[in-house]
């Protein structure tokens, strides 16, 4: 929900439908994600990462961008 709210937000436009899930595809999909981001850390990198709403709404301006020029 909050890619869709931050997607609408940047465009200035849209709105978010619920629809059920398909039952067919229940079991083929996990509902939750997260990076461990520990190896990469003990690698050696120390920049700074992005929120996925920062990094959704940079890359909708991008996308605008594009179609703009």
């Amino acid at each position: 929900r909050a890619i869709a709210e931050t997607v609408i937000g940047t465009l200035g436009k849209g709105e978010i439908e619920f629809i059920d899930f398909p039952d067919h595809l229940k079991g083929s999909y996990q509902s939750f994600t997260q990076a461990d981001m520990s190896r990469l850390r003990a690698a050696g990198y120390n920049g700074q990462f992005r929120t996925v709403e920062t990094g959704v709404r940079d890359y909708v301006e991008w996308l605008k961008a594009q179609r703009s020029s």
